[in-house]
């Protein structure tokens, strides 16, 4: 059986230029998590914003590293020692070029699969054993690079079914408080063709 989740970090880059870029999904998701749980902002750290909630009994705390994607490792371990967390106990959410979009992919663990935010933990906590959840932003398109993709804006089809899919992903988040990530997983994992 697995652990109870109780840090949910969405994954992202500060800054005006980008702002709705396919790269800050993560941070879209947590920001609407704490939208509708009404979570209150918590003491935070310079490179890391949290916030407070309590779901189904449950005390549970969202946060965005400001650390910019790739140096997201260094804020994960700062979070998890101020909370006395293990990584199994943090979902992390994130946008994946490497599924569909409108995808929502829980896993208990896994690769980074490309992604550098991913990575970054990884290398940090040295294991990939914690939950994630992905958000399909893909396919790549042909002849395009990787980061000129990823940061860059839905057009404005993909940004309604962006839209959806951030809307479930955060009802994921927020089930998940309360849930066991089995559950989660059964019920939001999702794969829209």
């Amino acid at each position: 059986m697995l652990t109870m989740i109780s840090l949910f970090l969405g994954l992202g880059n500060i800054g005006k230029k980008y702002i709705a870029t396919r790269h800050n999904l993560g941070f879209e998701v947590v920001d609407l998590a704490i939208k509708k749980t009404k979570a209150k902002p918590l003491p935070s750290e310079f490179f890391y914003q949290s916030f407070g909630a309590i779901i189904e009994d449950n005390k549970i705390v969202f946060a965005k590293p400001t650390t910019m994607m790739n140096g997201s490792g260094g804020a994960v371990i700062a979070i998890l020692e101020k909370l006395e967390l293990t990584p199994s106990e943090m979902l992390v959410v994130v946008d994946d070029f490497n599924i569909p979009l409108g995808s929502i992919r829980l896993r208990p663990n896994g690769s980074d699969g490309g992604h550098n935010g991913l990575e970054s933990i990884i290398t940090a906590l040295g294991t990939e054993d914690f939950p994630r959840l992905r958000q399909g932003i893909g396919p790549l398109p042909e002849g395009e690079e990787v980061v000129d993709f990823v940061l860059g804006k839905f057009t404005k089809s993909e940004g309604k079914i962006a839209k959806k899919t951030i809307e479930m992903a955060a009802e994921a988040v927020i089930f998940a408080a309360g849930h066991r990530l089995e559950e989660t997983m059964s019920k939001y994992n999702y794969n829209p063709v």
